[in-house]
C-alpha cells in the first residue's frame, strides 16, 4: 500500500495528497459521528461527511502541501536546524494554524447554511486552545522526522482524530445555535 501511495504522489503529488485529506477528514467525521455521538450508521450524515472531505480535498490538502513545501524553501537556518525546526512551528502555529481554523469554522458555516460570524464566535477560541495543546508537539516531530513529500500524510494520520475534534466541535455549534 506504501509503495503505491508513494508512486502516486511521485506521478500526481498534489492530486495524491488532496485526495488523501479529503477521505481522511471524512474518516474523521465518519469515527465522530460513530464513536462519539454515536448516532448508528442509519442516523449517519452523510452531507456533513460529504462537507468534511470537500474542505479536506478542495481546501486543506492543497493548502498545507503548499504550505509545507514554503515552509521548506523559505524558512531555513543552515547553521542551527534546531533553530529551524522552532521557527517553521512557530510560523505554523502562528500564521496557517489559526487562519486554517478560521476557514474551516466558516466553510463549515457557509456549507451548512448558517452564520459563518456566529460560528466563529461559538467555536474558535475553543478550537484554538485545543489545536496549541496538540499541535505545536505533532509539527515538531513532523519537521524533525518527516521528509517533506510525507508531511502531510503524516499531519493527515494525527488529524483523523483533531477532525474527529473538528467535526464534534462544528455540529454542536450549530446545536447550540438552534
Amino acid at each position: 500500500m506504501l509503495a503505491w501511495y508513494k508512486a502516486r504522489l511521485a506521478s500526481r503529488p498534489l492530486l495524491t495528497q488532496a485526495t488523501t485529506t479529503a477521505l481522511l477528514f471524512g474518516l474523521g467525521d465518519t469515527i465522530a459521528q460513530q464513536a462519539v455521538d454515536r448516532v448508528g450508521p442509519s442516523q449517519h450524515d452523510f452531507k456533513r461527511t460529504s462537507r468534511m472531505a470537500l474542505y479536506g480535498g478542495v481546501v486543506f490538502g492543497p493548502a498545507a502541501a503548499t504550505w509545507f513545501k514554503i515552509l521548506q524553501r523559505r524558512v531555513s537556518f543552515p547553521s542551527s536546524p534546531n533553530l529551524t525546526i522552532l521557527a517553521r512551528v512557530a510560523c505554523d502555529q502562528g500564521l496557517f494554524a489559526p487562519t486554517f481554523i478560521g476557514i474551516f469554522l466558516s466553510s463549515m458555516a457557509v456549507l451548512e447554511g448558517s452564520d459563518p460570524r456566529e460560528k466563529l464566535r461559538q467555536s474558535y477560541g475553543e478550537a484554538l486552545k485545543t489545536n496549541y495543546m496538540i499541535w505545536p508537539f505533532v509539527q515538531l516531530v513532523n519537521f524533525k522526522l518527516v521528509p517533506l513529500e510525507h508531511r502531510l500524510l503524516f499531519v493527515n494520520t494525527i488529524s483523523i482524530g483533531w477532525n474527529c475534534y473538528l467535526s464534534y466541535l462544528n455540529s454542536h455549534s450549530d446545536k447550540k445555535l438552534e
